[in-house]
């Protein structure tokens, strides 16, 4: 959701952040004296490096600063700025002319005794088959979280004083570095693939592959005649098999809502290897990117080929190696929040690629609903403006209504993580995927991160190429036939990011559509919050696993009825 644009090319960031004060809480900052240099030794890195600079600051010492910045209202103090080239040795500089969040500037934090931590997002050049050259901070098996990636530069936190008025500086060595990620391991059920992907490799002038995660049915390798159904489960990056598929019962200590997940997962693994589930391959796809922990799995302008990828190289060699059938009507996809807008796409641009898609709580499927944005007739994404005044859009909910969170706040946290759409967050995801190459060879921003003016140019873009109601609804006669009977979509109807606007939306257009009719299903939670799966009075992750195994049997259902003549419908019905 986040990025800070080219208007940091042309003016000094200090005037950015007056900017911003502008719509904030501005009255309690002064100018800062006080300065944080950050610099690193040779002994952690000889070369000169390029990344986005943090210090972090924290009144709580339970936890590292850096594992305490979120978009939860309980989040504690950072800063951030881009550094080009700092050799060893060398200091960059923090200071009032740095963004922050959730205060504005250095000159906004009161005076006291911090936890302060500096750590270095470090960014990789890459030479771009379009002809442009960008930085960016490479995924190294971590999932793109910045806090916690190997080869990242930080400090250990120290206990200071920290007086902004006080003209002096706080000197920060970089000494640490962050350890790689240990790879996962087979099992009996689960088996891990990389597959290098030609398409993406060439798209980014670097090495890229998509690794697959890859769940095994009961009985597998004693039936080497049979080949399966597959199904695609869309998540987040996942860095093991992400439904809890534990093979033992809970155990008598675990209480409460850890039970019953506990209790769920033993089912789902009961079920699974006793043969009360049809015998299917679900797969989980690891997709990260340098501008997110997922691609959205669509062909996109900046982040690359990954639908093509995903169908033409992935999916085929998984189905080879496994033994999958390997033709349309013996596919499904499913997932939840952005997996769930990536199911509901990857049906949608590749529909006879897959049988059925099970749709839960999607990202904005219909950009009148951006969240609670419309970006083609409003003209802020930021304030709800009139001639008395505005107000900060919601963008972050409780149940009872209660606003957790700001487009304005989010997006500013976003801006302090990276410039340029560099976050690798939420709103800067969904600016590079559906966006534009912008002139510098970055995403070409949908709104202005400091003012909100919404560029309807670049949302015009989108709406051609991603709005996926109206994608639906401009090409229904080509499309529909393809995908009757195969959306199905849930939601609760007060999803914690007002995600059910756009499926109602969406549901407009579905529910009167003629020649043909598109014959899928909607499911609405009363008072549900995201992620609302279809299961009444359970929490997300335990109501996850009971979805699974419904999407499985429902998805082998159609299989069944919607099979050609001669298809493979008995090899794997041991």
């Amino acid at each position: 959701m986040r990025r800070l644009l080219l208007v940091l090319a042309v003016v000094p960031v200090f005037f950015v952040i007056v900017a911003i004060a502008q719509s904030a809480e501005s009255s309690d900052c002064t100018s800062a004296k006080l300065r944080f240099e950050v610099s690193f030794a040779a002994e952690q890195n000889q070369k000169p490096l390029d990344g986005r600079l943090y210090v972090l600051l924290s009144t709580n010492g339970d936890k590292e600063p850096r594992f305490q910045i979120t978009d939860e209202p309980d989040t504690q103090q950072f800063f951030g700025v881009d550094v080009d080239g700092l050799a060893p040795g060398k200091t960059a500089v923090i200071d009032e002319g740095a963004v922050g969040y959730p205060s504005l500037s250095l000159g906004c934090i009161p005076a006291g005794d911090y936890y302060v931590q500096a750590l270095l997002n470090i960014y990789q050049t890459y030479h771009l088959a379009n002809g442009h050259t960008v930085k960016l901070p490479p995924e190294r098996g971590e999932g793109q979280q910045w806090n916690k990636k190997p080869g990242n530069l930080y400090s250990k936190p120290q206990k200071i004083h920290v007086d902004p008025a006080q003209d002096g500086s706080v000197k920060i060595s970089l000494a640490e570095t962050i350890a790689p990620v240990p790879e996962p391991k087979d099992t009996k059920y689960v088996k891990h693939l990389k597959v290098n992907s030609e398409l993406l490799s060439k798209f980014w002038g670097a090495p890229v592959s998509i690794g697959a995660i890859v769940l095994l049915p009961e009985g597998f390798d004693q039936h080497p005649e049979a080949h399966y159904p597959v199904i695609v489960y869309q998540s987040h990056f996942p860095r093991d098999f992400s439904l809890p598929f534990r093979e033992t019962p809970p155990t008598p200590d675990l209480k409460g809502r850890r039970r019953l997940v506990a209790e769920y997962s033993y089912a789902l693994y009961q079920d699974w290897t006793s043969g009360r589930l049809p015998h299917v391959i679900i797969v989980e796809l690891q997709h990260a990117n340098p501008y997110y922990d997922d691609s959205y799995a669509v062909n996109s302008a900046n982040v690359g080929p990954y639908g093509d990828a995903i169908t033409q190289e992935v999916i085929p060699a998984v189905e080879k190696q496994f033994r999958g059938i390997g033709q349309g009507w013996a596919r499904a996809t499913y997932g939840g929040s952005t997996g769930g807008w990536e199911a509901a796409a990857m049906q949608i641009f590749y529909p006879t690629f897959f049988n059925d898609a099970f749709i839960a709580c999607p990202d904005p499927v219909d950009f009148r609903a951006y969240q609670i944005v419309n970006l083609y007739d409003d003209p802020n994404a930021l304030w709800l403006e009139n001639n008395w005044g505005k107000l900060p859009r919601p963008s972050e909910r409780q149940t009872d209504g209660s606003v957790l969170s700001t487009m304005d706040r989010m997006t500013r946290r976003e801006l302090v993580l990276g410039t340029h759409g560099r976050s690798t967050e939420q709103f800067n995801i969904w600016q590079a995927v559906y966006s534009p190459v912008g002139d510098e060879g970055y995403p070409k921003p949908i709104y202005d991160p400091v003012t909100g003016v919404i560029d309807h140019a670049v949302a015009k873009y989108w709406q051609e190429h991603y709005d996926l109601r109206y994608i639906l609804q401009r090409d229904w006669k080509t499309l529909g036939p393809n995908l009757v009977g195969k959306l199905h979509f849930s939601v609760g109807d007060m999803d914690t990011y007002y995600l059910n606007n756009a499926v109602h939306l969406m549901q407009d257009f579905l529910e009167n559509t003629n020649y043909p009719y598109y014959a899928g299903d909607f499911d609405y939670g009363p008072g549900r919050p995201h992620c609302f799966t279809g299961t009444d009075g359970l929490p997300v992750d335990a109501a996850g696993l009971t979805w699974t195994q419904r999407v499985v049997r429902k998805s082998v259902e159609r299989m069944l009825k919607t099979a050609p003549a001669g298809a493979d419908v008995t090899s794997w019905r041991y």
